[in-house]
């Protein structure tokens, strides 16, 4: 059985560790773009929608504007979860927890 002390220890370590990441997330930004770079949506590591910028000339064309916002938008989201992903595996290798773990 291992010591209590030092897994109580472990777990505040990695839940410093979340909590740091967590904030980094929160001003980590990643942007995706649809229609060539007629639309460009910036969003932070947390999965907030910070921008959207349309080029005046796709607004011509209402649907396929719509549909170009929407692929940016979750192209963004993809992206943020990735990085949230990719730093909370950090965290969990660092403290040799299995990967998927955390």
């Amino acid at each position: 059985m291992k010591d209590p002390l030092k897994m109580l220890r472990q777990v505040q370590q990695m839940q410093d560790r979340m909590n740091k990441v967590q904030a980094e997330l929160e001003t980590e930004t990643v942007e995706a773009t649809a229609g060539g770079g007629a639309i460009r949506v910036v969003a932070t590591g947390t999965q907030k929608l910070v921008s959207v910028t349309i080029d005046p000339a796709a607004a011509s064309e209402l649907e396929m504007l719509q549909d170009m916002v929407v692929a940016a938008v979750n192209e963004a989201m993809e992206k943020s979860k990735a990085l949230a992903a990719s730093k909370m595996q950090a965290v969990a290798a660092g403290l040799g927890l299995p990967p998927g773990l955390v």
